[in-house]
Formats: structure tokens, sequence, C-alpha cells
């Protein structure tokens, strides 16, 4: 007797597939586990069809706290042509993420329309990898990039590419020197925070930095003494 197996649920009628294609896709939308997304995807083949489906109408999608590598994350990322948001720090599990996976990334439709990036702790990339996922975001309001290997050469890309960057998160970025923060502050006009701990630059060059834009946040809050900007 042939046993059955998960893929011949796609030809029972079950009560979920009367639902409207697109009622299943907006809920499948809702997931905003990585994990949930996965498992779903594994139900059957109907399943993962909706999952690929409802991937471009999602605006956000995060994978931190979540082991995935180049591929897994491509794979998803591709189809959501809608995101707006995209989170894959590395968290509990580790990213690993790298330059290749930032490449790949880089051809995905929604780069171009994502106003929010994180790569926190990501310590697979380098510059090579950030320039060119970085060319392609010119719509990028939020960035964090802290707990990287960046130097100044990604930061002259960001401040090429995104001129609408609102804030920046660098913390513990200790490769980044004073040039790259006077590059940043002077192109990206709209700049309002920017998270500088564990950084190795001077006093005297946030002081630069607030000479160029006076309204610049300098986080976090305390770390530096009051200074008067005339």
């Amino acid at each position: 007797m042939k046993r059955k197996g998960i893929e011949e649920l796609d030809d029972q009628n079950r009560p979920i597939d009367r639902l409207p294609f697109d009622l299943l896709a907006h809920i499948f939308a809702m997931l905003t586990c990585f994990k949930d997304l996965a498992q779903t995807s594994a139900v059957c083949r109907k399943w993962r069809q909706w999952v690929k489906e409802s991937l471009g109408r999602r605006e956000k999608l995060s994978f931190s706290g979540w082991k995935v590598d180049d591929d897994s994350t491509t794979r998803l990322v591709l189809h959501a042509y809608s995101l707006k948001e995209l989170d894959i720090s590395r968290s509990r599990w580790g990213c690993q993420i790298t330059d290749r996976g930032l490449y790949q990334l880089s051809t995905a439709k929604c780069v171009s329309n994502l106003s929010s990036l994180s790569l926190w702790g990501t310590t697979g990339i380098t510059d090579t990898g950030v320039v060119q996922l970085i060319s392609r975001a010119n719509s990028l309001q939020h960035l964090n990039i802290g707990g990287t290997f960046i130097t100044d050469t990604s930061l002259f890309a960001i401040a090429g590419s995104c001129p609408h960057l609102k804030s920046i998160v660098l913390w513990g970025c200790r490769h980044v020197t004073e040039n790259g923060l006077l590059a940043l502050v002077n192109k990206c006009r709209k700049l309002e925070s920017i998270n500088a701990w564990g950084m190795r630059v001077t006093v005297d060059c946030f002081v630069g930095l607030l000479t160029i834009s006076p309204a610049l946040q300098i986080e976090p809050k305390g770390m530096l003494p009051n200074i008067a900007v005339f």
C-alpha cells in the first residue's frame, strides 16, 4: 500500500484550500518570523507557492536571530518585490552572510526601494560587499552597520549613494576614521543622528561634524561633553 507523503496533501480538499488565493497570500504575508515562513513553506507545494507570492507583498523582513547563509537569504529577498525594511543582523545563532551574499542581494528588485537596512554584527562582510549593495540602495533612510569591520571606503559609498539617509549606526566600527565621517555628514544633508559608540575618533572630530550640521545628534547621549557650536 502506498504510503501517503506530505506532498499528497496537495490533492486533498482541505477547507483552507477553498479560500481565495489573494486572501491566503495576505495571511502568509502577516508572518513576521523567518522560522514560521520556512515551516509554512515546507507543508506542501501549494503552501510553498503561497509563501512565495506573499513575499511579493511583504514590506518588512527580518532574519535577526536565525542562522541563515547567503543563498537562503537571497532566495527569499529576491521574491520580496515590495520590501522596504530588511534586517539581517547577527544575533543569537549568528548570521552567515558574506560579501557573496551582499552581491546577490544587490540584484534584488527591492533594494532600490529599501528605506531601512540592518547589517548589525555581520562580521563576514567587508567594504567590497557593502559598496556593491549600497550603490543600489539609493532610498535608504536608516542604516545599521554597527559591529562590522567596515572602513572609510564604505562610508564614502554611503555618502555618495544615500542622499536621503537620516540615521546611521556605526557602533564599534573601529576602522572608520574622521575622513569617512566628514564625507558622510557633508554629503548626507538629511542626516539626523549617528551612533558612534566605541569608535576610535576624537572629540575634535565630533566638534567638526557639529560645525557642519549643528542639529546632528551624536549617540549615545552623554557620550560627549556639552559642546557649543557657533
